[in-house]
């Protein structure tokens, strides 16, 4: 969730943040945000402190305090006021960071937002581990269906996601994927949308008309095509859609945990 008032602002954050994968909420007010909060299940808040109707330190304490909010909601503190006179504050009252607006651009705030989303799935685990609660038995892999028919690509991405502990399975053309997409067990179907033999858009059909399947989450991971294009393929209910060019392996595997978790 994205707090900020300023219309053009936000456009400009919100932008960023979806080129690089993220589902973006903007609020505008703070009694906005309490309400968004409690109506949905946010993996962040980008808090600006100086809103109408409340401030951001008052809805911090709200978000914190009540109880009716998730104490895992990570909440970091975005404004212009002076970070050295309110991070004391904000931290004590629940804020997981504090950045001030001046200190990144969009795109590296982005980038800074992913390293701590990261920084904090990392200290959850650990406390996990050092609470006893992760079992030292390894969990079964899940398993993914990649359809791509370039070598750099199935490279590039699929040992990505077999680093991060996922059992893959290749296709190199479109009937060969959605035959292994019929007859075996997937907890993730990747495919490109122009394959040879069977295209994209007719192997994702497939899937979602078939019982056994249609509740596969797709990820489609494609050149660049136009939203025209790609709308159809949305509207046959896939999970989301990466340009190959603009994606970068390390998103994909975020994105790819974040769909299988």
């Amino acid at each position: 969730m994205l707090v900020e008032d300023d219309p053009m602002i936000a456009e400009i954050y919100s932008k960023k943040f979806e080129a690089a994968g993220f589902e973006v909420v903007n609020a505008v007010t703070g009694k906005e945000v309490l309400k968004y909060a409690g109506e949905d299940n946010f993996d962040l808040i980008l808090l600006d402190m100086v809103l109408p109707e409340m401030s951001g330190m008052d809805v911090l304490k709200e978000l914190r305090n009540s109880g009716d909010y998730s104490s895992d909601l990570k909440i970091i503190i975005l404004s212009n006021i002076s970070k050295s006179e309110n991070e004391k504050e904000a931290l004590e009252n629940g804020a997981n960071d504090f950045i001030s607006k001046t200190q990144y651009g969009p795109s590296d705030l982005v980038v800074e937002v992913k390293r701590l989303l990261d920084l904090y799935d990392e200290q959850k685990k650990n406390k996990a581990r050092n609470d006893g609660k992760v079992s030292e038995t390894k969990d079964k892999k899940k398993r993914i269906l990649f359809i791509e028919d370039e070598e750099i690509f199935l490279e590039m991405f699929g040992k990505k996601l077999e680093d991060e502990g996922y059992e893959l399975e290749y296709a190199k053309n479109g009937v060969w994927g959605s035959k292994l997409a019929s007859e075996k067990e997937f907890d993730l179907i990747i495919t490109d949308m122009v394959m040879p033999a069977m295209g994209g858009d007719e192997i994702i059909r497939r899937i979602k008309l078939d019982d056994k399947t249609k509740d596969t989450p797709i990820l489609v991971l494609s050149a660049s095509i136009s939203e025209e294009d790609i709308q159809p393929v949305r509207d046959l209910g896939i999970t989301d859609f990466f340009e190959k060019t603009r994606v970068v392996p390390s998103d994909l595997a975020r994105r790819v945990a974040e769909i299988l978790n």
